[in-house]
C-alpha cells in the first residue's frame, strides 16, 4: 500500500496550515494516522514512544486552532513532541530522528522555528513561556497567544513554580496546558501528583463563569483592575461550594478542567473557547500515555523508550544479554543494595529515576529507606544533606546532565559542611542518541573547583563496587562517583568489597610500539574513567604490530580520582616522560586535562601536555562510537596522538 493511500489525511500535511485546512470531523483521523507513522518509525529507529502517543490529541488541538509558529507552543520535556515534528515539516526526515547529522532527539529552535524554546530537561516551559508572554506585548505583538505544554510529571519540578508564582502577578495572557498522565518515566510521586489526581472542577460553573465575565465585559461592568478582585471573590466562593481550595486559583491563574486530553474534537472546541481570555489560565487534561497502543497502555514505563519493537505483535526485540557484561547501572543497583544491608545508615535518593538508574532493586527489598523525590534534582540533593547532616549515609543518584540544575544545592547545602553524602552521576560522558541536552559533559569540570569533593571514576564495574563500598567509610565526606551509560567489560564483576585508597591512581601498562627499546624517554597516558579500557586495548594492539622505527615507550595510567589527584604519579611521570596526553570522557575544558596542565604548571614540568576530551562546543546526537570521532577521543585519534608524540620525540632526539 502506498503511503499516500495509508495515510490519506497525513500526506495532505506539510505545514500546520494545512492541517487547518481540515474539519474538525477529521481531526480523530489525523490522530490515528500520526500514531502509526510514529510507531512504525519508532520500532525500527528507537526513541520515546509512549508519551508522545499520549499528547497527540493536545498536538493536533494546539497546532489547529492556533497560528503557529506566529503564536508560541513551548514544550515541556521534549519527548512528548514527535507529532509536532510530524505535522512541522519533519515527517520525511522523521526517520533520521536522533541519528548523526539527524534530527534533533528534542525540539529545538536551532532546527525549525516551529520549536519555540529548548526543552531536553524538564519545567522549564512555564518560566519560558511566561518570557514569551511578555515579550509578545513589549515587542508589538499583542495578539500573539503564547502556550505552554507541561507534563509527564514535570509539574513536580521547583521551576514549574517558580513560573506559576511569576505568572500569577505579572500581566500576562498564558495558556498552560498540563498533560496529566500521571507518569514521569517511572509513575509519578508525591503531593503535586496526588492533589491532581484528586483535583475536579465542575465543567458547567467553568463555561457559565466565562460566558457571565465575557457579558460582563461587554457591557462596561467589568475591566482588568476590577478583574482580580472579582475573581478572588468568585474562587473564594466556589472552594466554599465544593470544599476543595484550588491551587491554581487561589495563585489568580484561571483553572479549567479537568477534561480528557485524548478526545481531540473537544480538546478544540475548549481551545477555541478559551483562547481569547485575558490573564493567565490552566487548560488540566488528563491524558492515557502510551494512547492508541495497547503494550504501551498497559506498560507506560517499559514503553517511555522501549528500543527496537516490532508493531504488529508488540513483541520487543530484545537481544540475548546473559553472556554480554552488565549495565553500570546495573552494577550500582545490585551493589547498593548489598552495602545497605551492611550499612544500617545508608538510604538511597532518586529524583524520578528508580528504574533508570535501578535504584529499584533496593527499593524494592528495602521501600523505607529509599526515596524517589519526582523531578527535583536541587530538593534530591538538599534533601540528602539533611539526612547527612543527622546520621545518615545518603547515596543521591542523578543523571550528569540534570545535576547541573542542583549546583547551588551541591555547594551551599552539602559541600560547605562536608557532609557524608555519595553522589552518583549515572550517564556521565557521552550518552549517545539524546544528544547535546543529556551528554554528562559537564560534570568534571564545574565539580572540580568546589571544596571539600573527592571526584572519582570507576574503569570497570569492579572499580565501581569499591568506589562505593570506599564512599560510604567514616570519615570520607562528600563524595562523588561518575559512570557512563552502557555496559561495562566485565562479565565476572562481584567482587570483594574493598575499600581503595582515596586520591590514588594506578599504573596498568606499558608498551613499546612494534617492540622498540624502551629506554627512551616515555609517552604517559592518563585516563580517568571506562575509557582507559579503549586505551588498553589499543596499547596491547600496538605492542603487536610490526617492528617500526619508532623508539620509545608508552606508559598508561589510570587516574581514578580526579580530586584530589594522584601526585605521586604526576611526580613519577613529571620526571619520566617528555609528553603527558590526557584523555577524558568530558569536556576537555577543565577537566582532567587542565587539573594536570595546572599541577605541572605549578610545580616546574618543562614537557608538553596533550589533553584529549570534549571541544568547546555543544556535541549532537549519534551512536557513542560516531560522536567520539566526532570529538577526537576515539581509538583512531588516541593512536595518532601518541605516535604523533612518540614520532616528535625521534624527531628532537635526531
Amino acid at each position: 500500500m502506498s503511503n499516500e493511500r495509508k495515510y490519506k489525511l497525513l500526506s495532505k500535511i506539510q505545514y500546520p496550515a494545512d492541517l487547518r485546512q481540515l474539519g474538525t470531523e477529521e481531526l480523530p483521523e489525523v490522530c490515528r494516522e500520526l500514531r502509526e507513522d510514529i510507531i512504525e518509525e519508532v520500532a525500527v529507529n528507537p526513541g520515546h514512544l509512549a508519551s508522545s502517543l499520549g499528547a497527540m490529541e493536545i498536538t493536533v488541538a494546539c497546532h489547529y486552532v492556533f497560528n503557529t509558529p506566529e503564536d508560541r507552543i513551548v514544550w515541556d520535556v521534549g519527548h512528548q513532541a514527535y507529532g509536532h515534528k510530524i505535522l512541522t515539516g519533519r515527517r520525511e526526515s522523521f526517520c533520521k530522528n536522533r541519528k548523526f547529522d539527524g534530527l534533533m532527539p528534542f525540539p529545538s529552535p536551532l532546527e525549525s522555528e516551529y520549536d519555540t524554546f529548548t526543552c531536553g530537561h524538564a519545567s522549564n516551559s512555564i518560566s519560558a513561556a511566561l518570557g514569551m508572554a511578555v515579550a509578545a506585548k513589549l515587542t508589538g505583538h499583542a495578539d500573539r497567544h503564547v502556550v505552554a505544554i507541561i507534563g509527564d510529571g514535570a509539574m513536580s519540578g521547583g521551576l514549574a513554580f517558580e513560573g506559576l508564582n511569576n505568572a500569577s502577578s505579572k500581566p500576562n495572557d498564558l495558556l498552560i496546558i498540563l498533560n496529566d498522565n500521571d507518569m514521569s518515566i517511572d509513575r509519578a510521586v508525591g503531593g503535586m501528583e496526588q492533589y491532581l489526581l484528586n483535583l475536579d472542577t465542575n465543567e458547567t460553573y467553568n463555561r457559565l463563569r466565562f460566558k457571565a465575565a465575557r457579558w460582563l465585559y461587554s457591557k462596561g461592568l467589568l475591566n482588568d483592575e476590577r478583574r482580580n478582585g472579582i475573581l478572588r471573590l468568585s474562587n473564594a466562593f466556589k472552594a466554599a461550594l465544593s470544599h476543595q481550595q484550588n491551587l491554581f486559583e487561589g495563585m489568580n491563574i484561571r483553572y479549567f478542567g479537568p477534561y480528557d486530553g485524548n478526545d481531540v474534537v473537544e480538546l478544540v472546541r475548549i481551545l477555541r473557547q478559551i483562547k481569547d481570555m485575558k490573564g493567565p489560565k490552566l487548560l488540566h487534561l488528563h491524558t492515557k500515555k502510551g494512547k492508541g497502543y495497547e503494550p504501551a497502555e498497559k506498560s507506560a514505563t517499559v514503553w517511555h523508550a522501549p528500543g527496537k519493537f516490532d508493531p504488529e505483535t508488540g513483541q520487543r526485540i530484545v537481544q540475548d544479554n546473559s553472556h554480554q557484561p552488565p549495565k553500570f547501572q546495573d552494577v550500582f543497583g545490585e551493589t547498593l543494595l548489598e552495602l545497605a544491608e551492611r550499612n544500617p545508615r545508608i538510604v538511597g535518593v532518586t529524583p524520578a529515576m528508580p528504574t533508570g538508574c535501578s535504584m529499584n532493586i533496593m527499593m524494592k527489598a528495602m521501600p523505607d529507606r529509599t526515596f524517589d523525590v519526582g523531578i527535583a534534582e536541587g530538593h534530591a540533593m538538599t534533601f540528602s544533606a539533611g539526612m547527612a547532616k543527622d546520621g545518615l549515609q545518603p547515596f543521591c543518584n542523578i543523571y550528569s546532565a540534570f545535576s547541573q540544575r542542583a549546583y547551588d544545592n551541591i555547594i551551599h547545602d552539602t559541600a560547605i559542611l562536608n557532609l557524608p553524602v555519595v553522589l552518583c552521576l549515572d550517564r556521565a560522558g557521552l550518552v549517545g542518541e539524546d544528544g547535546a541536552t543529556h551528554h554528562g559533559a559537564f560534570d568534571m569540570a564545574f565539580l572540580r573547583p568546589i571544596p571539600n569533593l573527592t571526584i572519582a571514576s570507576p574503569m570497570d564495574e569492579r572499580e565501581l563496587r569499591r568506589l562505593m563500598y570506599t564512599a560510604q567509610q567514616p570519615g570520607q565526606g562528600f563524595f562523588v562517583i561518575r559512570y557512563p551509560r552502557g555496559r561495562g567489560v566485565l562479565t565476572d564483576w562481584r567482587c570483594p568489597l574493598e575499600a581503595v585508597e582515596t586520591g590514588t591512581g594506578r599504573r596498568l601498562s606499558e608498551v613499546s610500539p612494534g617492540h622498540a627499546a624502551t629506554s627512551a624517554p616515555r609517552v604517559a597516558v592518563l585516563t580517568i574513567g571506562p575509557i582507559g579500557n579503549d586505551v588498553e586495548n589499543l596499547l596491547k594492539a600496538l605492542g603487536d604490530e610490526p617492528e617500526t622505527e619508532l623508539t620509545g615507550s608508552v606508559v598508561h595510567y589510570d587516574m581514578r580520582f580526579l580530586k584530589p589527584l594522584d601526585e605521586n604519579i604526576l611526580r613519577e611521570v613529571s620526571r619520566d616522560c617528555t609528553h603527558v596526553i590526557t584523555i577524558e570522557d568530558g569536556v576537555r575544558n577543565g577537566g582532567l586535562g587542565s587539573a594536570v596542565s595546572e599541577w605541572m604548571t605549578d610545580n616546574g614540568y618543562l614537557g608538553h601536555v596533550i589533553r584529549m576530551g570534549m571541544p568547546d562546543q555543544f556535541v549532537e546526537q549519534g551512536t557513542v562510537a560516531q560522536l567520539r570521532q566526532l570529538c577526537g577521543i576515539d581509538n583512531e585519534s588516541i593512536k595518532t596522538q601518541i605516535l604523533a608524540c612518540l614520532q616528535e620525540k625521534q624527531d628532537k632526539k635526531k
